[in-house]
């Protein structure tokens, strides 16, 4: 299989480069993702009109509470996704809070 190849489905690998070449490219988009995340994080950091509007713990629960239900509906670990979450949200928002203190320079 090349790198250009579409890897195939986890119920149809046979062999471990198989499983690998999807781990890898699934890897790869979970980046993907992740860039444009912290794009609208970016955005957020741009649109808000106050440093502490940065932090939003009601928004930060929703988004987590958001993230475990659609674990819990697609049978992945559940605590995993919120132990997950609650690192991103957070690096997003020291991440938010220091583009919101480069654009008020």
């Amino acid at each position: 299989m090349t790198s250009d190849a579409r890897p195939l489905p986890a119920e149809a690998c046979h062999s471990m480069p198989e499983v690998r070449a999807g781990v890898d490219a699934v890897d790869a988009e979970i980046v993907a993702l992740l860039a444009r995340r912290y794009g609208y994080m970016r955005a957020a950091a741009r649109i808000k009109q106050s440093r502490d509007a940065v932090r939003d713990e009601p928004r930060k629960a929703e988004v987590i509470a958001n993230a475990v239900a659609h674990a819990e509906k697609l049978g992945v670990p559940a605590d995993t996704v919120a132990a997950l979450w609650e690192l991103l949200v957070e690096d997003s928002i020291a991440r938010e809070m220091n583009w919101f203190d480069e654009r008020a320079r």
